[in-house]
């Protein structure tokens, strides 16, 4: 067997060893729980693992000059090698960038009545996340773009040439620029939070998922409301769980004049303590307006969360209408007519 021949066969054959060396490697350190690398780290990092290896292997034989001969086809193999390195680097470091996010998100938990915390660092982190990897995809493409020879003349051929349509996409490019300026500010000023409860477009759902450019809404019955980013930035919208998690419930009643107040106040304290939707907090009756035939009476309650709140709401509605019915039913609203007696006129004497 000639040299030649014997030098590119142990140079596969050591590279396919490292790769599957690593590759074990890395799957048996993601089973393990108290590691910092995750489970599918090896499947991860697949891809990039092999270009990289590729690169290698490419510049092994661009240093044996008997591999890769003649000036066209050096130059050629030196264009893929640096645009594997670029690729192969890029996709570790968001790798890296993903692992570290998740890393720290680990001590914080979510899924807890008072999340506020940790729906904040939720928030802010995978904003900053798709920030990160979207400026190294933007650095990892203007660097490939680096290694091809003319493409500052390109550029500035089109620069002149096409001065007008530069303007066009400019203006063009600024919602988008306007877009992803909104999710920088949403991670910093943070007017919404991954899982708080909000009211837009007359919906009321939760925060699902915030991406760069735009705000992914669950609505209670398990639609989708997607919102830009700007969104929240310029339209006003009810955030329910801004500062804390705990949360006020209403229910409105109206009825007749003649109900007594105190009795549905001693129902209402009743129904509360009755049940574990109640947090203990808020509990009270009052009559909050009056029109020419009912009284509004408006019950206040408190809950640990949005949907415990919703929950109690309904609970104590049906059960106030059902005391009233029960009790005084009189006291539903009703119509009065007061019918006059008509009398004969007199006659005169």
């Amino acid at each position: 067997m000639e040299p030649l021949t014997r030098y590119v066969i142990f140079t596969v054959l050591a590279l396919m060893a490292v790769y599957f060396l690593l590759f074990f490697l890395l799957k048996k350190l993601g089973k393990d729980p108290n590691n910092v690398l995750p489970q599918n780290i090896a499947g991860r990092i697949k891809v990039p693992l092999i270009v990289l290896l590729l690169a290698i292997g490419i510049q092994v034989g661009l240093i044996n000059r008997q591999i890769i001969t003649g000036e066209y086809y050096v130059g050629l193999f030196q264009q893929i090698r640096s645009l594997m390195l670029i690729f192969s680097f890029a996709w570790f470091i968001i790798v890296a960038i993903r692992i570290a996010k998740n890393q720290f998100l680990k001590s914080f938990d979510v899924k807890t009545a008072d999340n506020l915390r940790a729906r904040k660092f939720y928030t802010q982190f995978n904003i900053i996340e798709r920030i990160a990897v979207f400026v190294v995809v933007l650095f990892s493409i203007g660097i490939a773009l680096l290694t091809f020879e003319g493409v500052q003349e390109i550029g500035v051929s089109l620069l002149t040439s096409a001065g007008i349509a530069g303007i066009i996409l400019g203006l063009s490019a600024q919602k988008v620029i306007g877009a992803i300026l909104a999710g920088v500010q949403i991670a910093i000023a943070q007017p919404i939070r991954i899982d708080d409860v909000v009211i837009v477009e007359g919906e009321w759902g939760r925060v699902e998922e915030i991406k760069l450019t735009y705000v992914v809404i669950n609505i209670w019955d398990k639609r989708r409301l997607v919102l830009p980013t700007t969104y929240f930035i310029e339209k006003p919208f009810q955030n329910w769980t801004r500062n804390s998690s705990d949360i006020l419930g209403t229910v409105y009643i109206y009825t007749d004049y003649n109900l007594p107040i105190d009795e549905l106040r001693k129902e209402m304290t009743r129904l509360l303590n009755a049940t574990d939707l109640w947090d203990g907090k808020v509990n009270v009756v009052q009559v909050t307006d009056l029109t020419e035939k009912t009284m509004e009476i408006r019950a206040l309650m408190s809950a640990v969360n949005s949907p415990t709140a919703w929950d109690l709401r309904v609970y104590i509605r049906e059960h106030l209408v059902k005391f009233i019915q029960k009790n005084y039913p009189e006291s539903l609203p009703q119509s009065r007519v007061v019918l006059k007696e008509n009398h004969p006129p007199e006659e005169e004497s």
